[in-house]
């Protein structure tokens, strides 16, 4: 092998391993509120440099703006509180204010009315397809959800950090199929409900990079690989 060929295949490792940061970044937002520790990192040199990097390609500056402006201001214990409560009530109940993490309950768009309402509120629903293909994904790649995380497979912290598990173990291919096939698929509909509800705008902006990185990633993405 020519050095300009291992130069090509350790470039395309390091873009890899770049992405896969990006989708665990991603991750840890949906999977639990901020707390102390996390926006220590992020509000730290590195990671105000990693948040800087991101915000250098132009359709995500402004929900890293957004964000940033918010982690400034989680200087208290009470505004810790103050975000938390805004992801549970996002997050975490049920409610005319909440958003369903789950991707199942946005690809039923064939129902409709009340027979929509009826099996959106059912629990099989959130244990769906969709959870029972995640499952098996996760099974099949020995990829282990934290014990402390008792979540369906198809929640979207779960599908996000499965996509950086992809970034580091498949082929450029299979991430392509994933991403549009398990995530292109909802995360537009989400992104719009975040976007209604959340009045503090943290996590809409949080939703909006995840869309807008998403879309990068399918355009950018070379298709014959």
């Amino acid at each position: 092998m020519s050095p300009s060929a291992e130069l090509t295949r350790e470039d395309v490792a390091s873009e890899n391993q770049g992405r896969a940061i990006v989708y665990n970044f991603l991750s840890s937002l949906f999977a639990k509120e901020l707390n102390k520790d996390l926006v220590a990192q992020l509000t730290s040199g590195q990671g105000q440099d990693f948040l800087s990097s991101l915000a250098l390609e132009p359709t995500l500056a402004a929900s890293i703006d957004k964000m940033k402006t918010k982690l400034t201001k989680l200087n208290s214990d009470e505004s810790l509180l103050e975000l938390a409560a805004d992801f549970c009530g996002l997050f975490l109940v049920d409610g005319r204010t909440s958003v369903s993490p789950y991707a199942g309950q946005y690809l039923n768009t064939e129902l409709s009315g009340i027979e929509h309402a009826k099996k959106k509120s059912e629990k099989v629903q959130v244990f769906g397809e969709f959870h029972q293909q995640m499952t098996e994904f996760l099974n099949h790649s020995n990829v282990q959800v934290h014990s402390d995380f008792p979540e369906p497979g198809d929640h979207i912290a779960v599908i996000l950090a499965y996509a950086a598990h992809l970034c580091l173990s498949a082929s450029i291919e299979n991430q392509l199929s994933f991403i549009e096939t398990y995530l292109m698929t909802w995360i537009g509909k989400f992104t719009q409900q975040v976007s209604k509800h959340d009045h503090d705008f943290f996590y809409s902006a949080v939703a909006e990079l995840t869309l807008k990185w998403l879309e990068i990633e399918v355009a950018d993405l070379p298709k014959d690989s």
